[in-house]
């Protein structure tokens, strides 16, 4: 028998059920909720047979042909900068000259500036090409030589101004000579070749004279005990030797050939300016004077400069430069090389500079 007063035990061992209660319902427990069932797997047997081959196959034609667009673009590229470098190559070797409409009228110039020597910008080979240039264009109603020289060789200078003398009576035009900073010794040679010349008052004119420099080394040589070994065949074959003593009768012979020289300067000079020259005992001594001073000595017309000239005498106010100028790779090679190479030799050179 079972005692009444006693808790019936449970199923879960160590708990005990509360008395059941005949008249509340009995509820069901609560069935867990159903989680999503898991996709199921594409079976190998479902893809294509063959299908690994077909991916690398468009795998290997996607990377060849981006290695393809590279090499085209990186071809490109290469063809491009070797057009740079050729159009640049061909700018550089090439020297500057004028392209105008030959039916256009204007002022044809000519520039003429530093050093005239042979080689340089203001050397006969390029101006003399420059004018001929400036002469057979049609359109050119007169030739303008822009001019800011010191001066330089008698014989640069020389060709030039036959050269302007020759042109003018050929093609019946005028020439003018238009200075801006300096006009002085050889560039003035070339200046009195032209019909007019114009200069600013505070111009530097003249110096109508010839000189040789160079230098001497023979005291300082016997102060340090250097003893100077020179062979010539010839009496007089070293005698511009720097390291050797001149003789007086070398001196003669050196200013003879000066004196030549400065006489044909004046004959240039004289035959450009004719009466308008007022020659005093300065004129050809090698001095120089201001623009000003030069229009009142009759070695300039007047005051003015390019500008002036081309709108008021020519009656050309367009300016077409004619000038022939050194290109890029000789310009550097002048600035960084040249130069310093080119003093070096004068300063050991045996032949002073004629000037």
């Amino acid at each position: 028998m079972t005692d009444p007063t006693k808790p019936e035990p449970t199923d879960a061992p160590g708990s005990f059920a509360a008395p059941a209660d005949a008249s509340a319902p009995v509820r069901e427990p609560a069935a867990p909720a159903a989680s999503p069932a898991p996709a199921p797997a594409t079976p190998a047997a479902a893809l294509p047979p063959g299908w690994e081959r077909a991916t690398l196959e468009k795998l290997a034609f996607a990377s060849l042909r981006e290695q393809q667009a590279a090499r085209r673009w990186r071809n490109f590229f290469r063809l491009a900068w070797l057009a740079v470098l050729l159009v640049g190559g061909w700018l550089a070797f090439s020297r500057t000259a004028p392209v105008t409409d030959k039916s256009t009228p204007h002022t044809a110039v000519v520039e003429i500036k530093g050093e005239i020597a042979a080689g340089a910008d203001a050397g006969a080979e390029f101006v003399v090409a420059a004018m001929r240039s400036a002469f057979e264009d049609e359109g050119a109603q007169a030739v303008v030589l822009l001019i800011n020289s010191p001066g330089g060789s008698p014989v640069q200078a020389g060709i030039i101004n036959d050269e302007i003398r020759r042109l003018k009576e050929k093609h019946n035009k005028p020439v003018y000579a238009v200075v801006e900073e300096s006009c002085a010794s050889a560039a003035y040679y070339i200046a009195a070749g032209a019909d007019q010349i114009f200069v600013d008052k505070a111009s530097i004119v003249g110096s109508i004279g010839v000189l040789m420099d160079g230098f001497g080394f023979t005291g300082l040589m016997d102060k340090v005990g250097v003893e100077r070994r020179l062979l010539t065949a010839g009496e007089n074959k070293g005698f511009l030797d720097p390291f050797s003593p001149q003789t007086e009768k070398q001196r003669v012979f050196a200013q003879a050939m000066l004196d030549q020289i400065h006489k044909q300067f004046i004959a240039v000079v004289k035959a450009g300016r004719g009466s308008r020259l007022k020659e005093t005992p300065e004129t050809f001594s090698g001095l120089f004077w201001t623009g000003e001073q030069a229009v009142e000595m009759g070695l300039a017309d007047q005051l003015g400069n390019l500008d002036f000239v081309a709108r008021e005498v020519v009656k050309a106010e367009d300016l077409v430069d004619y000038t022939r100028r050194d290109n890029v790779a000789e310009r550097l090679a002048k600035r960084f090389g040249a130069a310093f190479g080119e003093g070096a030799v004068r300063a050991l050179k045996s032949v002073p500079a004629l000037r």
